[in-house]
């Protein structure tokens, strides 16, 4: 299947939304509230080097999205650094090649913004994205850690 992939636009976010609560995690923590979401995309579009990206299939619907994110950085001498989160595949369209499709979107992106290095985070209890990852040539290098501020 050939997904096309866009940047995102603000009519766009319910889809994303829908596309995120449709996963195990993303079910109890996901809402009906479009307002909180609208918001944070007018706060991305505003941020240099982050965006929201989303596939389409040959209908116009969208089936994938994933956020971009480029970190300039001093380690590894120097090299800039894409972030990809918030990865999302249409649950019907997976394991049919989209997630393929949209890492080498992403990594073109990545090449284009001079980055050498794609990392991301993703939820440990996600052994089938552990999975898929590898073969697309991810190692699972370091450990993540989180605290949520108050």
């Amino acid at each position: 299947m050939t997904i096309r992939f866009r940047s995102a636009t603000r009519a766009d976010v319910p889809a994303v939304v829908a596309l995120m609560a449709d996963d195990i995690l993303g079910k109890g923590r996901e809402t009906a509230d479009m307002a909180p979401y609208l918001a944070a995309f007018e706060a991305m579009e505003q941020e240099e080097g982050n965006s929201l990206i989303v596939g389409e299939d040959a209908a116009g619907t969208v089936v994938a999205t994933y956020q971009l994110t480029f970190i300039s950085g001093l380690s590894l001498s120097a090299t800039r650094r894409a972030q990809v989160e918030g990865v999302r595949v249409a649950a019907y369209l997976r394991g049919h090649g989209v997630g393929g499709e949209m890492f080498a979107d992403a990594e073109a992106r990545a090449r284009q913004a001079g980055c050498g290095l794609v990392q991301l985070t993703m939820n440990k209890s996600r052994t089938d994205s552990h999975r898929f990852y590898e073969r697309l040539g991810f190692t699972a290098s370091h450990i993540g850690f989180k605290r949520y501020l108050d």
